[in-house]
C-alpha cells in the first residue's frame, strides 16, 4: 500500500476502471481517478500530482484549454503530464503534454511509461530540494554579509572622528616649544601610529565597499603634472615616518593620459609607500616611478627592505592572509595591500610584487590608457 508520502498519479477519465486497472501495477504510487478538468484544477491545487494522465475523450471542459493554466502553476513545475488517447492526442501536446500514448496499449505498457515519469518527477524534486537549500544558505550568507557591512560601517564612522580628533591634539602638541625633544619624539609616534590606525580602517571600509561593488569610481583625465601631485599627497599621507628614509620620484615627462580616480589613486600610492617604510630601517631607499609602454601607464614603489618571504607571495593581496611580523613589530593585516589590488582592478588595470628576501620589494600596478574619444576631451581641455 503507498504511504501518505507516495508521489501521486492522477488518471483524468470519465471511466474510473482506468485508474483501478493501473493501480496495482504502481504500488509506490498513490493512484486516484480524477472525472474531469474541473475536478483536475481543485485537486491539482491541494495535493500536487506527480504524474496526471489526460485522456482525450474526457468529457466537459477541454483539458487542452486547462492544461496551459495548469502548467503555469509554481507548484506543478516537476509534474509530468502524459496525454493518453487515439485522437485529440495533437492539441494535448501544443497544449504542454510531455508524452504521448495510445488508449490501446496494455495496462503494464502504460505503467511502465509513468514509472519513468514518476523517476523524472523524483530526481526533479531531488535538484529542487538540493537547490532549495542552496538559497538557504545563499540567504543566510548574504544576511550575515550585510550585517557584517553594518558592523564595519558604524565602525570605522565611529572610529575616525575620535582618531582624527587624536591626531590633531598629538600635532599640536608636537608643535609646543614647551614639549622637551624626548617627549616629542613619543608624540611624534604616537601621532603616526594614530595615522596607521586611522588609514587601517579606512582601508576595512573601503575594501568592504568594492567587494560588495559599491565602491564608486570619479576617475579624471591624470598627465604627468597630476601624477607628481598625487604622488606627494601621498607621501603626506605617510607621516613622519618618512624623514629618515630617501624617497627618490620620478614621474615620466609628457606622458599620455590615463583615466583614474586621483584620490583612489593617491590611497593606493600612499598605502604602497607605508608598505615600503615598514618593511625598510632608518635610511633606507623608496624609489617611485611612473611610465608608460605600450598601451598602459605603469606606477612602481620600489623598497630595499627586508624583501618579503617567497611562501607569503601568493597570499600578499588577500585581506588577514599576509599578517605577520615587519621589521618594525608592527602586526600587519594586510588590509591596506587588499584595498590596493581591488581599486587597481576596479580601475581596469593590474598589481603585482617582485622580491627577493633580504634585497628588498618591487610593487607595481598598470593603468590604461585613455581611449580615442577620451584623448579629444583630454585635447579641449588643454586648449
Amino acid at each position: 500500500m503507498p504511504s501518505a508520502d507516495s508521489p501521486a498519479v492522477f488518471v483524468v477519465s470519465p471511466d474510473r476502471t482506468q485508474a483501478a486497472q493501473l493501480a496495482p501495477a504502481l504500488r509506490q504510487a498513490d493512484v486516484l481517478p480524477i472525472p474531469d478538468a474541473e475536478t483536475l484544477l481543485r485537486e491539482a491545487h491541494v495535493r500536487p500530482p506527480a504524474v496526471v494522465l489526460l485522456y482525450a475523450d474526457t468529457p466537459g471542459v477541454p483539458l487542452a484549454e486547462v492544461l496551459p493554466l495548469l502548467r503555469q502553476r509554481a507548484e506543478l513545475a516537476g509534474t509530468h503530464w502524459l496525454a493518453v488517447g487515439t485522437h485529440g492526442l495533437g492539441a494535448l501536446l501544443a497544449a504542454g503534454a510531455d508524452a504521448l500514448i495510445s488508449d490501446a496499449t496494455t495496462v503494464d505498457a502504460l505503467a511502465l511509461q509513468v514509472e519513468t515519469l514518476l523517476n523524472r518527477s523524483a530526481r526533479y524534486n531531488e535538484v529542487q530540494t538540493r537547490l532549495n537549500a542552496m538559497q538557504r544558505r545563499l540567504d543566510d550568507w548574504e544576511h550575515e554579509e550585510r550585517v557584517r557591512d553594518q558592523l564595519v560601517h558604524m565602525l570605522v564612522h565611529d572610529l575616525k572622528n575620535p582618531i582624527a580628533a587624536v591626531m590633531g591634539l598629538l600635532e599640536v602638541v608636537e608643535d609646543d616649544d614647551r614639549v622637551p625633544d624626548d617627549s616629542r619624539e613619543l608624540v611624534r609616534v604616537a601621532r603616526d601610529e594614530t595615522q596607521h590606525l586611522l588609514h587601517l580602517a579606512v582601508n576595512m571600509l573601503d575594501v568592504r565597499k568594492i567587494q560588495a561593488g559599491k565602491m564608486n569610481l570619479r576617475p579624471e583625465l591624470v598627465f604627468s603634472p597630476m601624477f607628481e601631485e598625487v604622488i606627494e599627497q601621498a607621501r603626506g599621507d605617510v607621516g613622519s615616518g618618512l624623514r629618515d628614509r630617501h624617497v627618490k620620484v620620478e614621474v615620466a615627462p609628457n606622458l599620455s593620459p590615463s583615466r583614474a580616480d586621483p584620490e583612489i589613486l593617491r590611497r593606493v600610492l600612499a598605502n604602497l609607500i607605508s608598505n615600503a617604510m615598514k618593511h625598510t630601517v632608518a635610511g633606507g631607499l623608496i624609489r617611485v616611478r611612473v611610465w608608460q609602454e605600450e598601451d598602459a601607464t605603469h606606477v612602481q614603489v620600489q623598497d630595499d627592505g627586508e624583501g618579503i618571504p617567497e611562501d607569503d607571495i601568493p597570499n600578499l593581496f588577500a585581506a588577514f592572509e599576509q599578517s605577520r611580523l615587519t621589521l618594525h613589530g608592527r602586526f600587519d593585516t594586510g588590509m591596506g595591500l587588499a584595498f590596493c589590488k581591488l581599486a587597481v582592478e576596479e580601475h581596469g588595470g593590474q598589481i603585482w610584487v617582485e622580491s627577493t628576501r633580504g634585497e628588498g620589494a618591487t610593487f607595481t600596478f598598470t593603468l590604461p590608457l585613455t581611449q580615442d574619444g577620451e584623448d579629444d576631451d583630454f585635447v579641449e581641455l588643454l586648449s
